[in-house]
C-alpha cells in the first residue's frame, strides 16, 4: 500500500482552445486552404542554392546548435528527477583513534560498509518531478523546432533580398546607360546651338542622381550576404564569392496551400512549446503540495568493525541497521501552503500565454496572408506601370530628337522609368518575402521524424 500511495496534484490535461476553421479572409493570389506540407516549404522557391544555404545551416548554425545543448540538458534533468526512484547506496569506511583519560589504553577503530536512504512515494512528489521533467524536454523540443523555423525563413528571406537588391542594380546600372546616351545627345545638340546649356545640366544631374543609388543599394547587398554568411554558421564574408553574381528572384510556386487555422496549434512549434511549459509548471503544483504530508522513507547501513584491521572481514564483526522512518513539517509558518498558491498562480500565468501564443499566432498567419494578397496585387499594377514608362520613353526620345517636346518631358518620363521599375523589382522581392512570411507564421520548417527525437529517446506530444 505505501509503494502504490497515492499522488496529490491536479492531472494535466490539455486545455481545449476555440480556433477559428475557416479563414477570415478569401484565399486568392494562389493561396489555398488544401492541407499543407510545411516541413521543407523552401524548395517551393525552386532555387538549388537557396536549399543548399537552408541543408548547411541546418548542420551548421550556432543557435541551433546551442537549442540541441538545452535538449540535452533537459533530458539530464529528467535523468535526476527519475533516480529520485531508486534507493541512495553510499559507500562508508573509517579509522579512529581514541584515548580516555591520561591512563587509559589507546584504542583503534576499523570500519568499512555502506548506507542506503530510500524515499517512498507515497504522495508522489516524484513521480510529479519526473512528470514535469519530461514536459521539458518535449519544450526544449519545441524551442529547438521554432530556432528552425525562424532560421529557415530568415535565410530565405535574406536571400530573397540579396536577389531582389542585385535586380535593383542591374536596372539602376541599365538606367544608367540610357541617361548617359540621353547626356551625350544634349551636349551634341548644344553644340550644334540647338539646345541651351539647361538641358546638359538637368541630363547630368538626372544621371547623377540614379548613379548615387547604385552604391546604397550594394552597401546592403553585401550586408545580406555577411547575414547569410553568420546564418550558416560561418563567417560573414564565407559566401561572397558564391551570391556575388546576380541571379533572379526566386518564382512563386503555382499552388501555395496553407491548411486551415486549427492545424497552427498541432504545427506551430511556439504553440507547442507553450503547452508543454504548462503541463511541465502544472505538475509543480504537485510537487508542492506533497510538502503538506510526511515523508516515508527505509533507510539502513551494514558495518564490518574491528578494533584491528586484520580481522575486519571476520563474521562476529559485522553490524547493521535498517528501518522505516518518517519526517515532517508540523509548523513552517505557512511557507509551503504559501508555495503551492505560487505554483498555482505560475501555472495560471503558462496558461494565459499558451492562450495568448494561439492568438498571437492567428494574427501573424492573418497579417501574412493580407501582406501577400496585396502585394500580390500591387506588383500587377507596377508591371503595367512600367510598360507604360518604357513606351513613354522610346516616343519622348523620338519627339525630343525631332524638336517636337522640350527636354523636361525627356527627363521626367526617364526618372519615372527607373522609379517604376525599381519599384516593380521591389515589389517582386515583396511578394515571395510575404510568402515566405506566412510559411514562417504557419510554423513551417520543421520534421516530426528529426533524429534528435531518436537519439534523446523524446516522446513526440
Amino acid at each position: 500500500m505505501l509503494l502504490q500511495g497515492c499522488i496529490v496534484g491536479p492531472n494535466y490535461t490539455k486545455p481545449d482552445l476555440e480556433v477559428p476553421d475557416i479563414w477570415h479572409h478569401n484565399l486568392t493570389a494562389g493561396l489555398s486552404d488544401n492541407k499543407a506540407n510545411l516541413q521543407n516549404w523552401w524548395t517551393l522557391l525552386n532555387d538549388p542554392l537557396l536549399n543548399a544555404l537552408i541543408t548547411q545551416a541546418g548542420n551548421d548554425n550556432l543557435t541551433l546548435q546551442e537549442a540541441i545543448q538545452r535538449i540535452q540538458e533537459a533530458h539530464a534533468r529528467l535523468g535526476i528527477a527519475s533516480g529520485q526512484r531508486v534507493p541512495d547506496l553510499d559507500g562508508t569506511g573509517g579509522y579512529t583513534r581514541q584515548k580516555f583519560g591520561q591512563n587509559a589504553p589507546t584504542t583503534n577503530s576499523y570500519s568499512i560498509g555502506v548506507d542506503t536512504t530510500w524515499e517512498i512515494d507515497f504522495w508522489g512528489r516524484i513521480s510529479r518531478a519526473i512528470e514535469s521533467a519530461d514536459a521539458g524536454i518535449q519544450a526544449s523540443l519545441e524551442d529547438y523546432r521554432d530556432i528552425q523555423v525562424l532560421l529557415y525563413s530568415e535565410i530565405a528571406q535574406n536571400y530573397v533580398q540579396l536577389r531582389t537588391l542585385q535586380y535593383r542594380v542591374k536596372l539602376a546600372k541599365d538606367n544608367v546607360q540610357i541617361q548617359k546616351k540621353t547626356l551625350q545627345l544634349t551636349m551634341d545638340r548644344n553644340k550644334a546651338g540647338l539646345v541651351p546649356e539647361l538641358d546638359v545640366r538637368q541630363a547630368e544631374r538626372n544621371l547623377a542622381i540614379t548613379e548615387s543609388i547604385i552604391p546604397t543599394l550594394k552597401s546592403q547587398q553585401l550586408q545580406a550576404m555577411n547575414r547569410l554568411g553568420v546564418l550558416i554558421g560561418k563567417p560573414p564574408h564565407t559566401l561572397h564569392h558564391k551570391l556575388s553574381a546576380t541571379q533572379p528572384i526566386p518564382g512563386l510556386p503555382k499552388e501555395i496551400t496553407i491548411g486551415i487555422p486549427s492545424d497552427l496549434v498541432r504545427q506551430r512549434p511556439d504553440i507547442r512549446r507553450s503547452e508543454r511549459q504548462l503541463a511541465e509548471q502544472t505538475a509543480q503544483i504537485g510537487i508542492a503540495t506533497a510538502d503538506l504530508y510526511p515523508r516515508f522513507s527505509l533507510s539502513g547501513s551494514f558495518a564490518l568493525v574491528s578494533t584491528n584491521s586484520g580481522d575486519l572481514f571476520q563474521d562476529d564483526k559485522t553490524s547493521f541497521v535498517f528501518g522505516p522512518s518518517f519526517r515532517w513539517n508540523l509548523f513552517d509558518g505557512d511557507r509551503v501552503r504559501n508555495n503551492i498558491k505560487v505554483e498555482n498562480a505560475q501555472t495560471e500565468q503558462a496558461l494565459i500565454r499558451y492562450e495568448q501564443s494561439v492568438l498571437l499566432a492567428l494574427e501573424e498567419v492573418d497579417n501574412a496572408i493580407i501582406a501577400y494578397t496585396n502585394e500580390y496585387l500591387r506588383e500587377s499594377s507596377l508591371m503595367r506601370s512600367v510598360i507604360a514608362a518604357q513606351k513613354s520613353v522610346e516616343l519622348v526620345d523620338t519627339l525630343y530628337k525631332s524638336g517636337l517636346t522640350d527636354f523636361q518631358n525627356v527627363l521626367d518620363t526617364q526618372r519615372s522609368l527607373f522609379t517604376q521599375q525599381d519599384q516593380h523589382a521591389e515589389s517582386q522581392g515583396n511578394v515571395v518575402l510575404n510568402l515566405i512570411r506566412i510559411y514562417k507564421a504557419l510554423g513551417g520548417g520543421w520534421a516530426p521524424e528529426d533524429a534528435i527525437i531518436t537519439d534523446y529517446n523524446i516522446k513526440d506530444k
